[in-house]
């Protein structure tokens, strides 16, 4: 890294980073620890594909952070060195209705997005299964976050729609990985019945790292993001320890980072515990951020809301967020149970005097952290 034997400080143009990029939480490592029977079970089920069938459907479940969108881009990575195999991933945070998963499905099969009005979903379905059958290719299309769509309630008709794809076009063949990171959500259970009769999904489990496993998995990261002795024992432990606690891989990763760039800040050319101790006071919000920012306007208005009024019943808070947005309370409900879904807002039912029994509303996280990442 340069510098003068013996001197720790950085100069201002010295980084303690070798590769900054390896600390983004959509960095896909070169080797996947810790995931070898998760990734046998994946391959299993989608082994049919190379040989020109339908594969079998998977259920991905497993707490964030666990490793689900990665194994889904590893085997992907293999099944596009495969002839006749198209594989697509939708972030159904993002795309989180049957129209925008099936416009991802598009892009991802002819390269270029469907005009964004003025066509209709069956005349989108049919150019997609219509090409799959003139190609003579099997999709394997992975519902990344599905929970997403039941929040919505658009999961049972995007799954009816790509799992009968070969009855209205005969000759498509399409496999499904739905992926969710809400254990409270019992997919199968919640899909219409004609889903469940045809969703038979091979189930695959992605427990919480260990502790040993994660510094195994973060000493990695280290060693290819950070130069030589920038991270000792000591330090890699504490953000092992730390990730633990959290049971989310990505903490650790954005810890890392954070802390490499608090070393920078006192120009020093190693970590400290100190470093990682004030990093992780914004580190351990990853999972609030990365909820907030897939939400819509109208949903991080009533988040604010419900911050600026510290909770309350739901009556009062319903009536400043209908004068900020206009929206009636049925889109409230519907908002409000969705974000307790994703763990941003707790309601509890409480007996009010004269009015029976009233929602009240309280935010899951203290209301400055989430305000300053609505910002």
């Amino acid at each position: 890294m340069g510098g003068d034997p013996g001197d720790d400080m950085l100069s201002w143009d010295e980084s303690v980073f070798r590769n900054e990029h390896v600390f983004e939480i959509d960095y896909v490592p070169e080797t996947f620890k810790h995931r070898e029977s998760q990734m046998e079970s994946l391959k299993y089920a989608l082994r049919p594909a190379v040989r020109g069938s339908r594969p079998l459907n998977c259920l991905v479940q497993g707490p964030p952070g666990t490793g689900k969108t990665t194994a889904v881009y590893k085997v992907f990575d293999e099944l596009a060195t495969q002839s006749g195999v198209r594989t697509v991933r939708v972030n159904c945070q993002v795309d989180s209705t049957r129209y925008s998963v099936f416009s991802r499905v598009f892009e991802g099969i002819f390269d270029y997005e469907p005009p964004s009005s003025g066509v209709s979903f069956k005349k989108l379905f049919g150019q997609v299964t219509d090409k799959l059958v003139e190609d003579d290719e099997v999709l394997v299309v992975a519902l990344d976050d599905v929970n997403y769509l039941f929040y919505e309630s658009e999961a049972s008709d995007t799954l009816y729609s790509l799992l009968r794809a070969h009855e209205t076009q005969g000759g498509a063949r399409i496999g499904v990985i739905v992926v969710s990171s809400d254990l409270s959500l019992e997919v199968i259970e919640e899909l219409d019945g004609r889903v469940q009769s045809v969703f038979r999904p091979e189930e695959v489990y992605f427990p919480v790292y260990g502790e040993g496993e994660i510094v195994d998995i973060l000493g990695e990261r280290v060693e290819r993001g950070f130069h030589e002795d920038v991270i000792g024992p000591e330090v890699l432990d504490r953000v092992a320890e730390l990730t633990a606690e959290s049971g989310d891989l990505r903490v650790g990763i954005d810890l890392l980072r954070r802390a490499g760039l608090n070393a920078e800040m006192r120009a020093s050319r190693t970590v400290s515990i100190e470093d990682v101790e004030e990093a992780y006071e914004q580190s351990k919000y990853v999972h609030l951020s990365h909820s907030l920012q897939a939400l819509s306007d109208s949903e991080r208005s009533l988040v604010r809301v419900i911050a600026d009024h510290d909770g309350g019943q739901a009556g009062d808070v319903y009536e400043a967020f209908h004068d900020e947005t206009g929206l009636g309370y049925t889109r409230y409900s519907e908002i409000i149970n969705k974000l307790e879904q994703l763990g941003i807002v707790e309601t509890e039912y409480a007996d009010v005097d004269g009015r029976g029994r009233s929602r009240e509303l309280a935010l899951a996280y203290d209301a400055d952290a989430v305000n300053e990442r609505l910002e």
